[in-house]
């Protein structure tokens, strides 16, 4: 999604082992970019980061940037299975016209010095039910309804969940950036 033709892609698999940085913003966006410029630094070669989860609006944006383990700093499990039985918990009794949501994914690129080039953040709206739907994806997807179409993000197939999620939406606009950095800027990666 990021344009092979360009660039030579690879994750942290592909790179010794580091330790993951403190993710210690209160935004998507800082802690992207925290981790775009550790990375980076790390590794002395630029870094994509990404930093992404649901917002709720009963829960006035909650989990936000502790979606991955809302349940274990609640004290209630922890994983995906857990997170999901706390949220319900927490939205039991809300009418559904209040469960209003949305994924959010915020992408950073540093360069090899751990300097910020780029951010694109971008947003899929929608709805919490109160039951799963779906075996597809991961996390909140079995909750997550996209009102447009009348499915959960995991009722849809990868390749349709791709083209509308936060994180599909971020990538295009990463590209897009990208693609418009002149020269210079891409000698720096």
């Amino acid at each position: 999604m990021l344009g092979e033709h360009r660039f030579e892609w690879s994750d942290l698999s592909q790179h010794p082992p580091i330790s993951p940085p403190e993710e210690t913003g209160r935004t998507f966006q800082v802690n992207s970019a925290l981790k775009a410029v550790y990375y980076a630094r790390q590794l002395g070669t630029a870094a994509l980061a990404d930093d992404s989860g649901l917002e709720v609006d009963a829960l006035d944006g909650k989990p936000g940037v502790h979606s991955a383990r809302w349940a274990e700093i609640n004290g209630a499990g922890q994983g995906d299975q857990d997170n999901n039985r706390l949220l319900l918990r927490q939205l039991e009794g809300v009418p559904a016209d209040r469960r209003t949501a949305r994924f959010v994914c915020s992408l950073t690129l540093a360069d090899k010095d751990g300097q910020v080039l780029l951010t694109a953040v971008d947003r899929m709206e929608g709805r919490i039910l109160e039951s799963e739907r779906g075996r597809n994806g991961f996390g909140y997807d079995p909750l997550f309804l996209v009102e447009s179409l009348g499915v959960t993000t995991a009722e849809l197939e990868p390749s349709q969940k791709h083209r509308i999620s936060h994180r599909g939406k971020a990538l295009q606009r990463m590209r897009q950036l990208i693609d418009g950095l002149g020269d210079r800027e891409i000698a720096g990666l």
